[in-house]
């Protein structure tokens, strides 16, 4: 079970690390230089599909993990 966790750990950074930038850098974020950061924008194509693997493996990461702890 801990071999499976430490795979989709790994496999949750790289997704993550794959997805597209919405902001130009952290510092605009703060300072809010990006105007259009939360704006309406769907995600298509490869985007989407990052977009629900990440959803995918940080929830199975939540779920087994919960399961190791209470069992």
């Amino acid at each position: 079970m801990r071999g499976l966790l430490l795979v989709i750990a790994i496999l949750l950074i790289a997704i993550v690390l794959l997805q597209s930038n919405k902001a130009e850098s952290g510092a605009q974020i703060i300072s809010g230089g990006n105007s259009d950061l939360f704006s309406n924008r769907k995600e298509r194509g490869v985007e989407l599909v990052i977009s629900r693997v990440t959803l995918f493996l940080g929830m199975t990461f939540f779920v087994i993990s919960f399961i190791m702890e209470f069992i």
